[in-house]
């Protein structure tokens, strides 16, 4: 049966409210995710929450209902609580209507399975939570086999991230690495290497793309470091006409990640 904690101080409170902290987060190998929607979105994807918190006044909703027995099923615990709770775990003045705490489950690269898809997007330095999560969003709506992120990567599952992924978080794979180990781990196997360039002619619809093919996107404010751009096998441009000299970095994935997917659809 649910429990009930409405007050502040309640040790298990603290502990979870901490998880907004990347070291808390890396330290207990959990993290936060709010909202029916995306809770439900990972519910269906197979994944289930250690704690799941949410209010009285949404406990006979059916989709809260479901995630209490699918939480208590695994062995997690569901737990009624207040709305300044949930504000306080979620750092949200309206929080929605559940808070969950979910294990980290990213993979390694060793663990990707290349030939599940034609599609991968590799995110170099992305330090945007907001553009991250539509990436993810991306990859999800063009059926990605998953996101690489490579070095210095913005967390993946900061509430922020979470929150705007709005539920791919749960649906697309996310794998981290360094470049030293992404670099010989393609070329081990088939892959196009397709990067996102300022400093190239080509045209991003003028080539016939190969599957799979991972498109790699640089950092919002540098783009690529010249080593990256000189690995890819192919760099592509994405024609301005007005006076911007760049798409956003998210923009700009989901521009590309459509013009692959089209080819490969009317092949």
């Amino acid at each position: 049966m649910p429990r009930e904690i409405t007050a502040y101080s309640n040790p298990l409170i603290k502990r979870i409210r901490n998880l907004r902290d990347k070291r808390h987060r890396r330290e207990e190998g959990l993290f936060l995710a709010e909202g029916l929607r995306i809770l439900t979105e990972a519910r269906e994807a197979g994944r289930i929450p250690e704690y799941l918190f949410y209010t009285a006044e949404t406990a006979r909703h059916p989709l809260v209902t479901a995630l209490v027995t699918a939480t208590e099923a695994r062995g997690g615990e569901a737990i009624e609580t207040n709305a300044d709770i949930l504000s306080k775990l979620s750092g949200k003045d309206n929080p929605g209507a559940v808070v969950g705490v979910y294990p980290e489950f990213a993979l390694d690269l060793a663990e990707i399975d290349r030939r599940t898809a034609p599609i991968w997007l590799v995110a170099e330095r992305l330090r945007d939570p907001g553009n991250l999560g539509t990436i993810l969003r991306t990859g999800d709506a063009v059926g990605a086999g998953g996101l690489i992120l490579i070095d210095d990567c913005v967390d993946p599952f900061s509430v922020e991230a979470v929150r705007a992924s709005m539920g791919a978080l749960f649906t697309v794979p996310v794998a981290r690495a360094r470049w030293e180990e992404f670099e010989p781990w393609l070329r081990a196997g088939p892959g196009q290497l397709v990067g996102l360039s300022l400093d190239t002619t080509h045209d991003y619809q003028a080539p016939r793309y190969a599957a799979p093919t991972f498109l790699l996107t640089g950092n919002e404010a540098q783009g690529m470091p010249p080593h990256m751009e000189a690995a890819c096998d192919l760099l592509v441009k994405i024609p301005m006409l007005g006076k911007a000299d760049s798409l956003n970095a998210a923009v700009a994935t989901a521009v590309m990640a459509y013009e692959v997917r089209n080819q490969f659809r009317n092949a």
